[in-house]
């Protein structure tokens, strides 16, 4: 058995990434009824708007599906309480440390499920009684740490028991192969869902995923401690002069104010920030969620059944 089919009681292993203004619960649903995990993410939205989506996943879909919940949004605390009212299957959380919600969500039934950039925090996780840990390397879109899927994924597979779920730069059957043979049970993968029929982000932002380049990454804000990778656009560009200029910390984030929701939602392509992996040049045509899920697995089943001569 899959330790992470089993956990979370889905087909395949693959969990569906919490993107901000992306992830609703159409997309959730879809993934979900495809086999996989799929993911409401709360980004910077409030709880209320939490509680809507996964109502209306449960009328989508009677899979098993989660939340993503970033540590940076104010609303944080109610969004939990949220989760553990709703009794989802699982919490996945980001950007930041964990630690006060894990028990609270685990005596309500809930997995938990942090993403971490680290082999000590993975084993923190561990220590406090995550389920899982998702190792998300500097390619994933969004926000980053710093080591890559390939060496991030090996550190932590050696220092926890639990199930490794690798993220980062994951967009075919190929990188499933990979992640698998450096340890990982699974995969979480956010930019190849962004070209699929069911994701609901404005149709400006697949097309340009659908059109990027190897060389279209940027990372923003990596001087003031939030670095998150986009895709190269006037806003990448500008936020990187203000970036040489030493902007403060305050007026950084009032530049990126509603930039994500403006190319996700508005179709703001050149002053928005278009969140996604180094993947995405792999990406070249907009599928149904169960096409691109049974492709990616017949792909990586079909590596791994090769005979390799070294």
């Amino acid at each position: 058995m899959n330790r992470v089919k089993e956990l979370l009681g889905i087909d395949y292993p693959i969990i569906q990434g919490g993107m901000a203004w992306i992830a609703d619960a159409q997309l959730a649903a879809a993934v979900s009824n495809a086999g996989g995990f799929g993911v409401i993410s709360a980004g910077s939205a409030p709880a209320g708007y939490v509680r809507e989506q996964i109502r209306l996943a449960r009328e989508l879909t009677d899979r098993p599906f989660g939340v993503n919940i970033m540590l940076l949004n104010p609303d944080t605390e109610a969004i939990f309480e949220v989760a553990r009212e709703e009794r989802v299957k699982a919490v996945i959380t980001g950007a930041g440390n964990p630690s006060k919600y894990v028990k609270p969500l685990k005596e309500a039934g809930v997995l938990v499920l942090p993403v971490v950039p680290s082999s000590g925090l993975a084993r923190m996780m561990e220590k406090l009684g995550a389920d899982a840990v998702i190792c998300e390397g500097s390619e994933a879109g969004g926000h980053i740490g710093d080591l890559t899927t390939m060496v991030l994924t090996p550190h932590v597979r050696d220092s926890v028991a639990i199930p490794v779920i690798a993220a980062g730069g994951i967009a075919d059957g190929r990188g499933i192969a990979a992640v698998l043979m450096l340890g990982a049970e699974g995969v979480q993968v956010g930019t190849r869902f962004l070209a699929s029929v069911e994701c609901t982000v404005h149709q400006n932002y697949k097309d340009r995923v659908l059109k990027a380049r190897d060389t279209d990454n940027a990372v923003t804000g990596r001087a003031n401690g939030h670095p998150c990778r986009v895709l190269r656009n006037d806003f990448s560009r500008a936020s990187a002069e203000l970036e040489k200029g030493g902007v403060a910390f305050e007026e950084y984030e009032e530049f990126l104010s509603g930039t994500l929701r403006s190319a996700a939602k508005d179709g703001d392509v050149k002053n928005g920030s278009v969140m996604a992996g180094q993947c995405a040049a792999m990406v070249n045509e907009i599928l149904p969620v169960k096409d691109i899920i049974e492709n990616m697995f017949t792909e990586a089943k079909a590596i791994l059944q090769r005979p390799y001569e070294l």
